[in-house]
């Protein structure tokens, strides 16, 4: 094994203080969530379903194939798994790849039937859009052996996929700000056109400040990396 390799190899996971929160934050999100949707009952779910017949169809294989994409983006994301158990890795990542474009053409269909009007629908459809492309560019990356290009796709395209657990985190942060008391005032309805702003602002926020993590996630100068030194 060749000294990088090993290195990784003997990465504690403490040395990674970001996946353990990641993995519970996931889990906790799809223990929460996914009950809702593994009855098929339409009464269960947290937004309204009355969206005609291609609605919740969509909305169910969204769920269910993104569950999957999640839990494998965490195993995708997880160093140590990747160093010492890459055939596990590979069989993640294509578990991955099939429930992310799964999920993102349920999303694609489901956007198209907003809530908070063309804004929610726009937001929600390129969010839709991107995760298809950079999961497919990514699989095309490691089928031509273009492995770096291959890993940048594929943490763009996982922190598309975590959108959904960062809307969780967005959309009372933006119905407090656009409507001050609003979460502790039942009698105020999603109708309500502050409350449909921060839903579009939420549907926007929750993929384009992960993007933004990821890109600078990428392109950031680790600690301890050899500075180029410049000939005198």
């Amino acid at each position: 094994m060749p000294g990088a390799e090993r290195g990784r190899a003997a990465t504690r996971w403490w040395r990674r203080p970001w996946i353990a929160p990641l993995a519970v934050v996931t889990g906790v999100f799809l223990a929460t969530a996914l009950p809702r949707y593994v009855g098929l009952d339409p009464t269960l779910s947290l937004v309204p379903t009355d969206r005609g017949p291609a609605f919740y169809p969509a909305l169910v294989t969204h769920i269910l194939a993104g569950s999957v994409m999640l839990t494998a983006g965490v195993l995708q994301l997880w160093p140590w798994l990747r160093a010492n158990h890459p055939r596990v890795h590979r069989w993640s990542g294509r578990v991955y790849v099939v429930s992310a474009l799964v999920s993102g053409v349920g999303a694609l269909v489901t956007s198209q039937f907003p809530s908070a009007g063309v804004g929610q629908q726009v937001g929600n459809t390129m969010l839709a859009v991107l995760l298809l492309t950079f999961t497919l560019l990514g699989y095309r990356a490691v089928r031509q052996h273009r492995f770096a290009d291959h890993r940048e796709w594929m943490v763009r395209s996982t922190a598309l996929a975590f959108s959904i657990v960062a809307n969780r985190f967005w959309a009372p942060v933006l119905i407090a700000i656009y409507v001050p008391g609003a979460l502790a005032n039942p009698d105020i309805g999603f109708g309500a056109p502050e409350i449909e702003g921060a839903a579009v602002a939420s549907a926007w926020m929750s993929w384009i400040v992960n993007l933004l993590f990821a890109e600078w996630w990428l392109h950031r100068r680790p600690k301890g990396r050899a500075r180029v030194q410049k000939p005198r």
